[in-house]
């Protein structure tokens, strides 16, 4: 990854940059944001500048990531007792190669497991820990990349830990994460955190306008719509599409919120709807509570007259925006939002995902009508 292929983020482009010229490159960094937004790319491009400045010949190797000192950690699941990010590197390879903005979800998609676990694991840190205790291959700099950083569980963060307070010589250790909300404070304390912002709009509309052509109005749409996120702006082109399966699923609970008063039967209709969500996996399920937060806060901003602020509205199968709207003001937005966030603490804290997701989904029938 060049740095000229990165879209926007030129401020962080400089900074990265001239830490590598005046010789300030800190052993342990963490990049925070969101995978769209260009965490790995910039980490990426950050990783080949280092490398090519002790050997001219390396760019071309990270760019194919085939560096023999460059290193790759991240989630997988356990397959036959075994959960080394070295067995799924291959398809890890090919999924960056294609598309280096390619988020978690896009990952799970690609090992077809949307009903597996994934984490970075204690066995994973071992492996590391292995070959950073061997030399270089090219006598220089040894570099880690963890992607997603933040999905090591207990045992794998504690031995990842030692790893920092002691690594070996020329060593730099590169990390992602969406946020340090599910990181330990003892490895954020040794880190040095750089946050990657949302890509400036300009800039995402110069790339789009390069890599994917498409009308102009359509591009300020999605442009509206991806904040500053170029892997959501691609999914949304190429889908073609304004509603998916968040946007049915919700659509279906609001619906059946607003019958419960009058028709208690649509109770069941809500269990159901609780059920076949809580076959998806945990993360899936997170960011549906996600999107939910999203589309309450844009009603939100729709009932009070701040049309100019909402970059998505939900118009499929007859659903009325506006009407709906109407029905989320000061009077239980913290309610809806603060049920919201209580389902997904009890979802990382491993609650029974059809309790959870069935309590959620009757406690919106109370709040929905509240005046």
């Amino acid at each position: 990854m060049n740095w000229e292929n990165i879209a926007g983020q030129e401020n962080l482009k400089k900074l990265l940059r001239d830490s590598i010229a005046e010789n300030r490159i800190s052993h342990a960094q963490l990049f925070t944001g969101k995978e769209g937004y260009g965490t790995l790319p910039v980490v990426l491009a950050y990783a080949r500048e280092i490398l090519s400045r002790e050997n001219p010949q390396a760019g071309s190797k990270v760019e194919h990531l085939n560096h023999l000192d460059l290193h790759f950690t991240f989630p997988v699941f356990t397959d036959n007792k075994n959960s080394l990010s070295k067995n799924k590197f291959d398809e890890f390879r090919e999924m960056i190669l294609d598309f280096p903005y390619a988020s978690y979800n896009d990952w799970t998609a690609v090992l077809e497991s949307e009903n597996k676990q994934l984490f970075i694991s204690a066995d994973e840190m071992d492996e590391q820990n292995q070959k950073f205790s061997l030399k270089s291959f090219e006598g220089g700099t040894k570099i880690l990349i963890v992607w997603r950083a933040d999905k090591m569980n207990v045992a794998a963060a504690n031995k990842f830990l030692k790893f920092l307070e002691e690594p070996p010589a020329k060593t730099v250790i590169l990390l992602t994460a969406e946020s340090t909300n599910d990181m330990l404070p003892t490895i954020l304390s040794r880190t040095q955190i750089v946050e990657v912002p949302r890509i400036h709009d300009k800039d995402l509309e110069a790339y789009l306008e390069k890599e994917y052509p498409a009308s102009r109005d359509r591009l300020a749409e999605i442009i509206h719509q991806a904040q500053g996120d170029l892997n959501e702006a691609v999914r949304l082109l190429k889908s073609g599409q304004k509603s998916d399966e968040f946007e049915k699923l919700f659509i279906q609970w609001v619906r059946d919120a607003f019958m419960v008063k009058k028709k208690p039967e649509f109770l069941k209709s809500i269990i159901f709807w609780a059920r076949e969500i809580a076959g998806w996996n945990r993360e899936k399920q997170k960011n549906f509570l996600d999107y939910c937060s999203e589309i309450f806060r844009l009603a939100l901003l729709q009932n009070y007259q701040s049309e100019d602020l909402v970059y998505r509205k939900i118009n499929a199968n007859g659903f009325n925006w506006a009407g709906f709207s109407k029905f989320i003001s000061g009077a239980n937005i913290e309610s809806i939002l603060e049920e919201i966030s209580t389902a997904d603490l009890h979802l990382t804290r491993n609650g029974n995902p059809r309790i959870v997701w069935t309590d959620l989904g009757i406690k919106l029938s109370r709040y929905i009508h509240k005046k």
